[in-house]
């Protein structure tokens, strides 16, 4: 265990790095999800073939086939820009189509005379989903979204492989490529970073499922 002591302060910028890369892939692919969860339950024909070509693109394609073309394609047509950025839009990309199938299950849910009752008092489709039906749609997604968002932690290990440097991933391979430290005591580190962030995430995430069901 002296090699997670002697190199503690590398671990910590390592963990701080993973958690910057969790953090904004989290916002982004709840936000870009509930976006094209309301695509595909749109009365628009277009935006519900948008959604659902989004969501069986990139649910049915391995993460490392998105981060490769977000790492080494985006810049091959011109988009140019750092490589945590690169990661964090593939990571993104990939998450949301999941967002998007637990928060359109929990719009499925909502009685449709919730619906009906908006368009009754003449709200659009847009203020209807916004205003009355999301609200109570995310109330019941709690527990898959929670499970989303782990499973996007944990993801993110594979982010590092593609150049985005300083988070867990590439301290472990630092260590034990260009140091030569053991492999077991230093994956016990890199292990023991993901369940600081999961652990307690997983807690808030119960916390926060009953605080949504004594308030409904």
């Amino acid at each position: 265990m002296n090699v997670i002591f002697d190199n503690f302060s590398l671990y910590r910028d390592g963990f701080l790095q993973t958690l910057k890369i969790c953090a904004f892939a989290a916002i982004g692919s709840l936000v870009l999800g509930t976006l094209i969860a309301g695509f595909r339950v749109s009365p628009v024909p277009p935006l519900r073939w948008v959604g659902t070509s989004w969501v069986n693109v990139f649910r049915n394609c391995p993460l490392t086939v998105v981060l490769f073309f977000c790492a080494f394609g985006l810049p091959e047509i011109g988009v140019n820009g750092a490589y945590f950025w690169f990661g964090v839009t593939g990571l993104v990309l990939y998450t949301s189509a999941f967002v998007c199938e637990a928060v359109r299950s929990g719009i499925n849910s909502v009685p449709a005379g919730q619906a009906e009752a908006a368009r009754a008092v003449g709200l659009t489709f847009t203020q209807s989903l916004s205003t009355v039906v999301l609200p109570q749609a995310l109330r019941t997604v709690v527990p898959p979204l929670g499970s989303v968002i782990i499973a996007m932690i944990k993801n993110s290990a594979i982010v590092g492989a593609f150049g985005v440097g300083g988070d867990l991933f590439a301290v472990g391979d630092t260590l034990t490529s260009s140091r030569g430290e053991a492999v077991l005591p230093v994956l016990i580190g890199v292990v023991l970073g993901y369940l600081v962030i999961t652990i307690p995430g997983g807690l808030a995430l119960g916390w926060l499922e009953r605080k949504v069901a004594i308030a409904r």
